[in-house]
């Protein structure tokens, strides 16, 4: 078991902001906000309305730091065993455990009534679900419990996409639930391969990811699965939203990387590759760039 990082609480009031800042996770907002704003461009049909954009992007980004903090208030005791986030403030002791689940509380009331108030209360209501299911059922109990979490707990990852379109629209349709099926299908190998990277790091913490519980081949086998799933499905939205043939052209080329790029990490498998020499973070970077180049040509369709 590896041995938790412990560092003296923050002297500062700047070094007190970092802590609290850090919290919520702001890499994986930034993740949230690329699937947000594209969807809202989509939903207008060019340029949406810059308050309602504007209040969905602040009031968004307050909701997913909520969703991130008291993620880090649950986690702290695994936080401090794994290398890869024993150095969270929480984990470090920089931030009181009391503090943090103060501070996600309130960050998720101000999100939840921004939104109510400034943008709709469809908005509203998806972000507060959005929190809720993250928290309670995938922090809660999914995550420490079954192989299957990212998988449905990835849900909450998806919802943003749909509270972009609501923010514009005040209703839904059948386009964002093709991108949420994108970002659904999308996510587990994603996370499937950095926990390959950081196997050790989840068995020492007893989180039973799949790469924890089942062998490299079957891991390997999933991602190619939910990768095929994830290109298939983003190319529905070309005849579900009517795109022009920009995007359908630019998600088959980013799909056909993304698909060659699995198979490589299968062709290393076979090749008797394991562990670190699998390279799987190989994919876990370029399936970042997918989706980030996958929502630009969202948004840059729905401009032409």
């Amino acid at each position: 078991m590896n041995t938790p990082l412990v560092a003296a609480p923050p002297r500062s009031a700047t070094e007190v902001v970092r802590a609290y800042v850090a919290l919520t996770k702001p890499r994986i907002i930034e993740l949230l906000l690329i699937t947000t704003l594209p969807v809202m461009f989509l939903a207008a049909h060019g340029l949406p309305d810059p308050w309602l954009a504007t209040g969905t992007m602040v009031f968004g980004t307050l909701s997913a730091g909520s969703a991130n903090v008291l993620n880090c208030y649950i986690d702290r005791d695994i936080d401090e065993v794994m290398r890869r986030t024993r150095r969270r403030p929480l984990a470090r002791h920089q931030v009181s455990p009391r503090g943090a689940l103060i501070f996600g509380v309130i960050l998720g009331a101000l999100s939840t009534l921004g939104l109510g108030l400034t943008v709709n209360w469809l908005a509203a209501a998806l972000s507060t679900g959005a929190i809720l299911f993250y928290v309670f059922v995938y922090s809660l109990v999914l995550k420490r419990r079954t192989s299957q979490n990212i998988v449905w707990g990835g849900i909450a990852g998806c919802m943003p996409v749909l509270i972009g379109w609501a923010g514009i629209t005040g209703g839904l349709s059948w386009a964002p639930f093709v991108l949420f099926g994108v970002v659904f299908f999308w996510t587990p190998p994603h996370t499937w391969t950095l926990a390959m990277r950081y196997r050790e790091d989840y068995a020492a913490a007893e989180v039973p990811m799949l790469p924890v519980v089942a062998t490299e081949r079957r891991v390997v086998g999933q991602i190619i699965v939910y990768t095929w799933a994830t290109v298939v499905c983003s190319l529905l939205l070309w005849p579900i939203a009517g795109t022009s043939l920009v995007y359908p052209v630019v998600a088959a080329v980013l799909g056909a990387a993304c698909l060659w790029e699995v198979y490589q990490l299968r062709a290393r498998l076979a090749a008797g590759k394991t562990g670190v020499d699998l390279r799987p973070m190989r994919f876990f970077h370029w399936s970042n760039i997918y989706l980030a180049l996958l929502f630009l040509a969202v948004a840059v369709d729905s401009l032409l």
